[in-house]
């Protein structure tokens, strides 16, 4: 996401909302270290400047649902895109000395906007690390390197829209391996005819209205959390 793509008076906007609000920090989570046996580590990354604890942002609220539905062996947390280092380091001391396939702990990675490359590129950082990630799943992700899902991957998803005059996500995504990683899907969502009124308007900022265009009417749009929501469970069923 540039700044001449966003404007510099939006892009001015959001970084003033991340500097008036606490930093993100290890002692935030709430995950033991390391995970016992069997458990699902599922970590969301918020797009822009959006503070990892916002419950306006639907990273955040697919994190507290799946937290409310109390599954045994569940654990989630929500990290900002800009703050990967502690994902690495809650993912290392989550999986232990052993790693995540000898101790079957299953990682979940999903994230939206600059967010969504976070996930790739963390997924790329367990990948060197010989750590496994079950699923991947990309909602209008924006970044340089987010096309290819590493074959450490067991399975990824994107969604995207690709509307004019709004930040566009990625088209597509591929395999670095066919073999060790299934795409399951591609889907690509339109939101020109779409009014605020007809999705989740009250989370969505004057800012967002004025310039995030169709990129911002995505991330309001219930309908897509509850399928990311309903990718995770498919995995976690597994």
């Amino acid at each position: 996401m540039s700044v001449h793509r966003f404007g510099v008076c939006g892009t001015a906007v959001l970084l003033l909302a991340a500097l008036t609000v606490e930093a993100q920090h290890l002692r935030n989570f709430q995950v033991p270290q390391p995970l016992p046996n069997g458990s699902v580590l599922v970590i969301g990354f918020l797009g822009g400047f959006e503070h990892w604890n916002d419950p306006h942002r639907g990273i955040r609220k697919v994190a507290l649902d799946l937290h409310s539905l109390s599954v045994p062996g569940l654990y989630v947390e929500t990290v900002e895109n800009h703050r990967r280092k502690l994902a690495m380091e809650l993912i290392k001391g989550s999986v232990g000395s052993k790693g995540n396939l000898n101790r079957r702990i299953r990682i979940i990675l999903y994230g939206q906007s600059w967010g969504g490359a976070a996930v790739m590129q963390t997924a790329r950082d367990l990948q060197k690390l010989g750590i496994g990630v079950q699923l991947t799943i990309q909602v209008d992700s924006v970044g340089l390197h987010d096309a290819i899902v590493p074959a450490n991957v067991r399975s990824a998803a994107n969604i995207f829209q690709h509307d004019p005059l709004s930040i566009r996500g990625r088209r597509k995504i591929e395999a670095e391996d066919s073999s060790c990683t299934q795409i399951l899907e591609n889907v690509q969502l339109s939101y020109l005819l779409r009014p605020y009124s007809t999705l989740n308007s009250e989370d969505a900022s004057w800012a967002r209205r004025a310039w995030g265009g169709s990129h911002a009417k995505l991330e309001v749009d219930g309908a897509v959390w509850e399928h990311v929501e309903q990718l995770i469970l498919n995995a976690i069923r597994e």
